[in-house]
């Protein structure tokens, strides 16, 4: 069997996947996937996906030599090669033409067609007992320069205190399966909070409704009013991302804070995450922004915590997604931030998944060449949000850091 055939054939097993209703609501468009000179033809329309043989109006074309899809089709393919957005944004081998209004419609349709191609087992490892009532919640008011802010702040556990900050976009929800660890939760006092704007932390009383941006002082100055007026003592910090970016000022700024960090999936330069249509009127930016970061998972991660750890960002306000990538992909440079912190004092863990395309084990190792006695670790068969798409491979590698940390 050709690798056309193949491809056109798992594509007709999986047009009646139950995702495709709910991600193609009001959509009426027609794809093109072309291995070398054969294309196949797909319809979305009345919430329901069909091969056509002849359609005149191809909204967008995904293109590619038979060894591209051959590689595309592996168990499991290598990175880049794992999502649709990860062929739009930085794998060479393929073509993704189209307007980029209907590329932006069509990628909830697009990211789950390729998701479901990808053929990958996951990658297992044991599951340690958890409770998620374990968990305290409720809202702590802080107050910085800027204002007064509630902030949702969870709490598990007792002894040394840990703080995870979530990635751009998010919440605390992206460490539950950490927050609900009972061994964990026997040695780290556990704190996760939103953001003020994110989750369950409103805007202050103050906001105009004026177009939320975020700069490195406001990060610093909601993650210090955090740690000085409700843990009230220094602490890990464990931070995802955006989060990552965050440990690592904290670590330059206010060394005084902080135990150590542990950044996982941080940035050196964060370019290339801005995409117009995170927050634009013609495009559902719930579905939109929940697929854009779909396809920054691993397919060797569970698909029911990639489903969930997507959810999250279908939840988020409209423009904030956009607003921490002023921070997290304009401002924050590596570059600058890492030469200042002093690891002898604040020891540093950096953590890269091999499926993150955003935040690459290459980024990581730019970071250790300037943080100067900072330790990585390359996390194999994990993405971009490894403590909530697959927290049970990611457990030991954060295990590792935290030792480290505090026996260091």
């Amino acid at each position: 069997m050709t690798t056309a055939e193949r491809l056109f054939t798992r594509v007709g097993h999986i047009l009646n996947d139950q995702e495709f209703p709910r991600l193609t609501a009001g959509l009426t468009a027609a794809v093109r996937l072309t291995v070398g000179d054969r294309s196949l033809n797909i319809k979305f329309e009345d919430q329901c996906a069909t091969i056509q043989q002849e359609v005149d109006d191809i909204r967008v074309s995904v293109k590619a030599s038979e060894g591209a899809w051959e590689i595309l089709l592996q168990s499991p393919p290598p990175p880049t090669f794992h999502s649709f957005t990860a062929l739009q944004l930085v794998n060479n081998e393929f073509e993704i033409s189209g307007d980029p209004l209907w590329v932006a419609r069509c990628r909830p349709a697009l990211e789950r067609l390729i998701e479901r191609l990808v053929d990958s087992p996951v990658r297992s490892h044991p599951t340690p007992a958890r409770n998620i009532e374990q968990i305290v919640a409720g809202y702590r008011t802080v107050r910085t320069e800027e204002s007064e802010f509630d902030l949702y702040v969870e709490h598990a556990g007792q002894g040394i205190p840990v703080l995870f900050l979530h990635t751009a976009g998010a919440d605390s929800r992206q460490f539950l399966g950490q927050m609900a660890d009972i061994e964990m939760a026997q040695s780290y006092s556990m704190w996760a909070v939103d953001m003020p704007f994110h989750g369950k932390s409103l805007p202050p009383l103050c906001w105009n409704g004026a177009t939320y941006t975020l700069t490195s002082t406001r990060y610093l100055s909601w993650c210090v009013a955090m740690l000085e007026q409700v843990i009230k003592t220094k602490a890990i910090i464990v931070g995802g991302s955006m989060g990552a970016a965050m440990t690592m000022m904290l670590a330059a700024k206010r060394p005084d804070l902080v135990a150590g960090i542990v950044a996982v999936e941080p940035p050196f330069r964060s370019t290339g995450r801005r995409n117009p249509f995170q927050h634009h009127a013609e495009i559902h930016g719930a579905m939109h922004n929940a697929s854009f970061v779909r396809g920054l998972m691993s397919p060797e991660s569970p698909e029911a915590n990639r489903r969930r750890a997507a959810w999250i960002y279908s939840q988020g306000a409209p423009g904030v997604y956009g607003g921490d990538l002023a921070f997290y992909s304009d401002e924050f440079d590596g570059a600058v931030i890492g030469p200042q912190i002093d690891t002898t004092k604040t020891p540093v863990t950096l953590l890269s998944g091999t499926y993150d395309y955003s935040a690459t084990p290459e980024d990581g190792q730019k970071l250790q060449s300037v943080i100067t006695g900072s330790t990585l670790e390359i996390m194999e068969g994990l993405g971009h949000f490894p403590m909530c798409e697959h927290p049970d491979l990611f457990r030991p590698h954060l295990l590792k850091a935290l030792e480290r940390i505090w026996g260091g």
